[in-house]
């Protein structure tokens, strides 16, 4: 097999300054304020109403309604401003030639997609991507994204999802950061950094879109376009601060939710979209709404038809209508009656024509993609590294009794299971350009790190169903092997969006074969592939090691190969509990505490505690947590003073040593709790943290600066702000540390 593994200096001409073409034209936001007056004088209503609707491009589906026959009539004439789905270079051109050759006005079209964890080169699912809590390596991820997207013509993507998820039976926990507003935030803003550059003019750079607007992530029962139901509150402490972070970032677009708030639907929800994101936290550009939403205010019960849910979506600041085209029916009728003002409608409308200005497709329509230009980005040696970097520093070693793990050379391999030769199922959901030939699966990896004569396969079974001889010759070829790699996990479609699920177990035939190799006595290792936290403890309690590899992505037997062999220490750390059974959740380490408390450790006799009697509180594994090759010892935290004013900055440091025999990265991680608030607050917060290496053997002390803003929340009178009294700190691996320190704000 090709050795695609092997890529040399090309990865350093990928830098996060890498930048495009500069136009040249003058297009400063006063230049370009003066342009978009200019033109929205010259436009129709008509006009103006179709720059305010976005269609998905033929086959490029997403949700309950198909595309649309006519789109390339209503792009002709006008109607059809914004188009979605994945293009190649010469369809990109092709579209955006009939918008510039037939319209009027001549204004171009924006071309978006969701790109959610790639374009081509696939990257690790987006929660396997936070679990690498390595914000340079994420941001490289999104410049490459950025770089292939624009590649093809793409001008814009759906991402990232700002979403804070707790609860692991909502599909869509896949295409976030976990649990945790503080990391949300900062791999948010990554994001946005990555996808937009420090320029939007220049031609490898796209769009980014915060979505969704706001605590979808908190649907009840963890299901899917379900009812949200928060305080205030919990709106601005847990679900705003990673939109906070993208907007700051600069993110140019924002996607409503498909969820309600207090009552009324984001998508006509004005306090959202004007008071608070608008008004209060600066926002700039302009806001689409999810896929359908703006007609499903009907079904909320918010809107009695079409008209009226039109209305809704345009008052409460909502710029673009997607797929259902609400606005561009019912828009003129509208304004004739003076239910929305034209004002209303210019000021939305002038918000995306400053983006597509700012793209720099008014100066030239076709700079974005060429087939040249994809031709050299999609797949190329760089983007292919990055994603196996990054693969590799998201996978999370969970377990790994009696060091089974890393497997030298020579030692002969079981490769057992449905995802261990299976192309597609490395790529993850939300993938909506793939190409899994491409794809380098574990066999593929394990062969080329190993050899070949070294490597026995099995698939054992389908993801939920047996296979003839399935078992017998999995069991076969585990016998001839020194250790089985077990790989269980879900399907590609068990995640994502519309994939709520209300169990978490592992398929029954994926068990049922577990318990045949156990039966051989070799050492098992299961390579985990999912998108969403499990039940593991019965798998645990039958296997030596447990290794977390996501849905990896396009080089995922690469990375692989590099991981288990010991090339690569694993260093990544989960983002998002993994509770010991379903029932247990929603279930978060940031958890308020209650007037009974029983702490993490359940006592079962201690009756009138917050607890279950037939289950203990804490997770399996909790936020933060991941293992290693090697072990970190905490020591000796030192405040920079132990008492401070209000409005200071406090320092401390801690000695963190590797105690084993092979060097390794390690996340250091500080958490603080408010001992005593106006309001109740966090048993713990994540604050800090800081991905180092450590040669074996050797100590390194490691500093944290905590601000007035990381002590500061929403304070009884709904002003933000920190507050005096007594605070705990706690620095260690994951959120359980227990080296503690204590300081007070006077």
């Amino acid at each position: 097999m090709k050795r695609i593994f092997l890529y040399v200096a090309a990865f350093s001409l990928l830098t996060l300054s890498s930048c495009g073409n500069q136009r040249t034209t003058d297009n400063s936001d006063q230049i370009i304020a003066h342009k978009v007056d200019s033109l929205l004088k010259k436009m129709t209503l008509e006009e103006k109403l179709g720059q305010m609707i976005i269609y998905p491009t033929k086959g490029n589906v997403t949700g309950p309604t198909g595309s649309i026959d006519n789109i390339e009539a209503l792009i002709k004439e006008g109607k059809c401003g914004n188009l979605f789905g994945a293009l190649n270079a010469s369809e990109a051109h092709r579209l955006q030639k009939l918008a510039m050759e037939n319209t009027r006005m001549k204004i171009p079209l924006l071309l978006g997609c969701d790109v959610i964890h790639g374009y081509k080169t696939i990257f690790p699912v987006n929660l396997g991507i936070s679990a690498s809590w390595d914000l340079e390596e994420i941001e490289r991820f999104a410049r490459v994204s950025a770089e292939e997207a624009s590649s093809v013509g793409l001008h814009w993507t759906f991402s990232p999802m700002c979403d804070i998820s707790r609860d692991p039976r909502w599909g869509r926990v896949s295409e976030g950061s976990g649990e945790d507003p503080y990391l949300g935030g900062l791999i948010a803003a990554a994001m946005v950094r990555g996808y937009q550059g420090d320029d939007l003019s220049k031609d490898n750079t796209i769009l980014s879109c915060a979505k969704h607007f706001i605590a979808y992530g908190a649907a009840q029962a963890g299901r899917d376009y379900h009812t949200v139901d928060i305080s205030e509150r919990e709106l601005r402490d847990t679900y705003l601060p990673p939109f906070k972070a993208a907007i700051d970032a600069g993110a140019a677009t924002v996607m409503s939710a498909f969820n309600e708030y207090d009552g009324v639907p984001c998508t006509a929800n004005s306090f959202l979209m004007r008071d608070l994101l608008r008004k209060e936290m600066g926002f700039k550009g302009f806001v689409v709404s999810d896929y359908t939403a703006v007609k499903e205010l009907i079904a909320h019960g918010v809107a009695g038809n079409d008209e009226e849910a039109a209305s809704l979506g345009m008052n409460a600041g909502v710029n673009m209508c997607m797929v259902d085209n609400l606005y561009l029916f019912h828009g003129e009728k509208l304004v004739k009656e003076g239910v929305v003002h034209e004002e209303t409608v210019n000021e939305l409308c002038a918000e995306i024509l400053t983006m597509k200005y700012k793209l720099g497709l008014f100066d030239d329509p076709y700079r974005y993609g060429s087939e040249e230009k994809e031709k050299s980005t999609i797949f190329n040696d760089s983007n292919l590294l990055a994603a196996k970097e990054l693969a590799k520093k998201s996978m999370v070693l969970l377990q790994n009794n009696n060091n089974v793990l890393p497997v030298k050379e020579g030692k002969k391999i079981a490769l057992i299971g449905p995802f261990a030769n299976h192309k597609r199922e490395m790529l993850g959901s939300w993938v909506l350009a793939p190409e899994p030939k491409r794809t380098v699966t574990f066999l593929e990896g394990l062969e080329e790190r190993y050899g070949k004569q070294n490597i026995y396969f099995a698939p054992g079974c389908r993801i939920h169903e047996e296979i003839p001889d399935g078992f017998k010759n999995a069991v076969a070829q585990a016998q001839k092997a020194d250790v089985i790699f077990y790989t269980m996990g879900l399907s590609q479609k068990e995640s994502g969006e519309a994939a709520s699920m209300t169990s978490l177990k592992l398929p029954e035939v994926q068990m049922q074969l577990l318990e045949k190799l156990k039966s051989t006595g070799k050492p098992i290792v299961v390579l985990l592939v999912v998108a969403r936290p499990i039940e593991l403890e019965e798998v645990t309690e039958k296997v030596s090691s447990l290794l977390l590899t996501w849905n990896p992505g396009t080089m995922a037997g690469a990375a692989l190969g590099e991981v288990v062999s010991g090339d690569y220490n694993p260093s990544g750390k989960l983002t998002l509990s993994f509770p010991l059974v379903t029932g247990q959740v929603p279930l978060y380490y940031n958890m308020k505490n209650t007037g009974r408390p029983m702490g993490l450790k359940s006592v079962s006799s201690e009756k009138y505690k917050s607890r279950y009697i037939d289950c203990p509180n804490e997770p399996l594994y909790p936020f933060g947590y991941g293992l290693s090759y090697t072990t970190f010892e905490y020591s000796d935290i030192q405040p920079s003073s132990v008492i401070a004013e209000e409005g200071d900055t406090l320092q401390f440091s801690v000695n963190v040593t590797n105690t084993g025999n092979v060097d390794g990265e390690e996340v250091v991680q500080l958490y603080i709790r408010d001992m005593k608030g106006s309001v109740t607050r966090p048993v713990k917060e994540l604050k800090g943290f800081k991905k180092i290496m450590i040669k074996a053997g050797e100590s390194r002390k490691v500093t944290f600066n905590l601000s007035p803003e990381d002590l500061s929340f929403t304070r009884k009178d709904m002003t933000w702000g920190q507050e005096k009294g007594e605070y705990k700190l706690w620095i260690g691996g994951d959120s359980n540390a227990n080296l503690e320190a204590s300081f007070t704000i006077k």
